[in-house]
């Protein structure tokens, strides 16, 4: 705080208790206004005993220590958490996101990365922990104006920075889908029951599709309604991203939810490559004796006409390994429902393990063992079929790559906490993917850089470290000194590497 003497229009000056707030100006207190100099200078001396009292602006005694430090520590008005922004506001502005000129719009993305919860509590924490006042309403308007105005340019920034740093290659795409409920009873046009990823069969969810490059840098993505197949999900996220950015040729990589015949037309009917996952189990009989009839050893590879298309099959130990233990957990499972007289004949489907039912009689279950042991010879084995013009074991290393959109969905599912949603509108719900998929794009871009510095810091611990480092605002003399404090050495190796504090 500060004393400051105005002169009004009329000649009289006002003697006022200044304060400064996020770096503006606030009145404190008018001490009273005047045109006769000695009343304005017992005025002032009036004001510099209401400071000395009621802190801010100190006359130290600098001949006692520990009274100069806590005359110093009296004289706080602010204590902020400034590491998230010096870390991750860097990488926001880095990436471009600084071109929507909302600040708002900044703040929420980081409050994903920090302290993802409802837009109720990130008002709160706002408040509390960066001392600024965004009532819950004003995020919401918000929210309506990202969705509205700024959606698109939010993946365009994002495309540009991932061609950037893949130096101009964006060839090779990789599309999965994942569901998302909500906790209510009542569906609407978007939130429907449907198959739930999530085990959540009787909650309303959307179904989100999600577009990623190589090292799972986010592209694109969209929602559906809840209750539509994912297959029928990938094109018209493809066809978008393709005509956005006039792209002419793509090589998309997807697992076998998404292996249809009819996926598999139009890719080829778009002159689109694509890489799938195959279900070579369900293959004809032919195709299914040929791969058998491989005989392949760990680690092996072979290719397996198909029409016009290619079956890669590959055979690994580890792989068996899993596939036997999951068909004998199933088996053991089977069993106990069978002793508990729990299965009817309508269990007796192609679902997981129920292939191994079968009825005796008319009323009878019981278990198939010789389809259990006939299984095994597929134990360890994989197919992916394709029309890409990649050599085999290019495409068995691009469809390694699939495992960093799953674990996109991880992420923003557990750290960024994507749900649950507590949004009703559906222009709210999109405004909320579309803060969570910046989040994202900011935190692999985090990961990026901490690979590239060659530390084993991971990104939540770099974002746990931060949250930590605070800075600090006094007033001497009048004038505001603000200092972060790093005491640890962890903060000092995040401020080193990030070159702030």
């Amino acid at each position: 705080m500060f004393v400051r003497k105005k002169v009004n229009k009329s000649g009289v000056v006002s003697v006022q208790i200044i304060t400064k707030i996020n770096g503006k100006s606030k009145l404190v207190k008018t001490i009273g206004s005047s045109d006769n100099a000695d009343v304005i200078k017992s005025y002032v001396n009036e004001g510099d005993r209401y400071i000395t009292t009621f802190g801010g602006q100190k006359a130290f005694d600098f001949s006692n220590e520990s009274t100069m430090v806590r005359s110093i520590f009296q004289s706080i008005n602010s204590h902020t958490e400034v590491g998230t922004e010096f870390l991750l506001g860097k990488i926001f502005d880095e990436i471009g996101f600084n071109a929507i000129n909302d600040t708002i719009f900044r703040l929420l993305v980081l409050s994903r990365l920090t302290y993802p919860v409802s837009k109720l509590k990130t008002s709160d924490y706002l408040g509390k922990y960066h001392d600024l006042d965004y009532p819950v309403q004003q995020i919401y308007r918000y929210m309506d104006k990202l969705h509205s105005t700024q959606k698109e340019l939010v993946q365009l920034i994002s495309y540009e920075h991932t061609k950037k740093i893949l130096d101009d290659e964006i060839s090779i795409v990789f599309y999965d889908v994942t569901t998302i409920y909500f906790e209510i009873d009542q569906e609407d046009e978007l939130r429907k029951t449907g198959f739930s990823k999530e085990g959540k069969h009787q909650n309303p969810q959307i179904v989100l599709g999600l577009l990623v490059s190589k090292n799972g840098y986010p592209l694109a993505y969209d929602i559906f309604e809840g209750n539509k197949f994912e297959g029928h999900t990938m094109l018209p996220v493809l066809e978008a991203f393709k005509e956005k950015y006039r792209l002419d040729q793509l090589v998309i990589i997807a697992d076998s939810g998404l292996l249809s015949n009819v996926n598999i037309d139009e890719l080829q009917s778009k002159n689109y490559e694509f890489i799938l996952g195959a279900r070579i189990k369900n293959e004809k009989c032919d195709i299914q004796r040929k791969i058998l009839s491989l005989n392949l050893k760990n680690g092996e590879s072979a290719v397996v006409q198909k029409d016009n298309l290619k079956l890669v099959v590959t055979y690994s130990e580890d792989r068996a390994k899993k596939d036997r233990h999951n068909r004998e957990k199933g088996l053991k499972k089977l069993e106990k429902l069978i002793k508990t007289g729990k299965l009817t004949k309508s269990s007796i489907n192609n679902k997981g393990y129920n292939k191994y039912l079968t009825m005796e009689g008319d009323v009878y279950i019981k278990i198939d063992y010789q389809k259990f042991e006939v299984d095994a010879k597929w134990d360890g084995l994989k197919g992916y079929i394709t029309n890409a013009r990649l050599s085999k074991e290019d495409i068995l290393e691009n469809y390694g790559y699939l495992w960093q959109i799953e674990k996109a969905f991880r992420i923003s599912k557990t750290d960024l906490k994507i749900r649950p949603i507590y949004h009703r509108l559906q222009r709210r719900i999109e405004a909320h993917i579309c803060l969570s998929f910046v989040a994202y794009k900011v935190y692999k871009e985090l990961e990026r850089q901490l690979k590239e510095k060659q530390t084993k810091l991971s990104p939540e611990k770099a974002i746990e470290i931060a949250r930590t480092i605070y800075q600090v605002k006094t007033q001497i003399k009048g004038e505001e000194v603000a200092h972060v404090i790093l005491i640890t050495n962890e903060q000092k190796n995040l401020a080193r590497l990030f070159h702030f504090g």
